[in-house]
């Protein structure tokens, strides 16, 4: 396990990457194969699609979960199989002005992690795409440590990691049920809307005036 390395004094911040930083909706790539939104939102609720895909966040290997997924649904075979073998049509990309942000709090010298909820194999597929990965300290994601949150075991695997009490950390997640834990833990949060509702919060909660107007 990686040793704790970070002395700056500056506010660790803590960064989700699904929905903040990378545009994920399987509904990007079930749109090329499906006929129309009805549809779609069919096969997403008839499958539950959101609870399957976090039991991947969680560890679980896409084909031990597709193998029982196709034996209940043999209808929808096809477009399971289709989210693992055509994951990454599954984002379209960075959000850009996000990461627009998250390159101004690197350059202002804030230590910066990673927490996200993402499949191991399929974050290893993504993460040499875009350079900003590379900004972080350190990353812990919900597959390799298989903890998805909200639980909050993979805050405190996070916290020991990071050699950090949970109130020297912000922690920036769009998931009202993630934010909410974090919270409990002490960690200071900014529950993530939009880029400028997150530079208006970071301006009111950081000292150096980065994102002042």
């Amino acid at each position: 396990m990686r040793m704790p390395q970070e002395t700056n004094h500056k506010l660790a911040i803590v960064f989700d990457f699904g929905n903040v930083l990378v545009d994920w909706d399987p509904r990007y790539l079930y749109r090329k194969l499906l006929d129309g939104d009805q549809a779609i939102e069919q096969f997403l609720g008839e499958v539950d699609f959101y609870e399957w895909n976090l039991e991947h966040d969680a560890g679980r290997p896409f084909d031990e979960s597709i193998a029982e997924m196709c034996a209940r649904f043999p209808q929808y075979c096809d477009l399971i199989r289709a989210y693992d073998l055509r994951y990454e049509e599954s984002i379209s990309g960075p959000i850009w002005p996000t990461v627009e942000v998250l390159r101004s709090l690197k350059d202002a010298g804030y230590p910066l992690y990673g927490l996200s909820n993402w499949p191991s194999d399929k974050f290893d597929l993504v993460r040499p795409k875009y350079e900003f990965f590379s900004w972080f300290n350190d990353i812990v994601v919900s597959g390799k440590v298989r903890i998805a949150k909200p639980d909050p075991r993979i805050f405190e695997l996070l916290l020991k990691r990071i050699g950090r009490p949970a109130r020297d950390c912000l922690f920036i997640d769009d998931s009202p049920g993630n934010i909410a834990v974090a919270q409990q833990l002490g960690f200071q949060t900014i529950r993530y809307f939009s880029t400028g509702q997150l530079k208006q919060e970071l301006a009111t909660l950081l000292p150096d005036n980065i994102f002042a107007t």
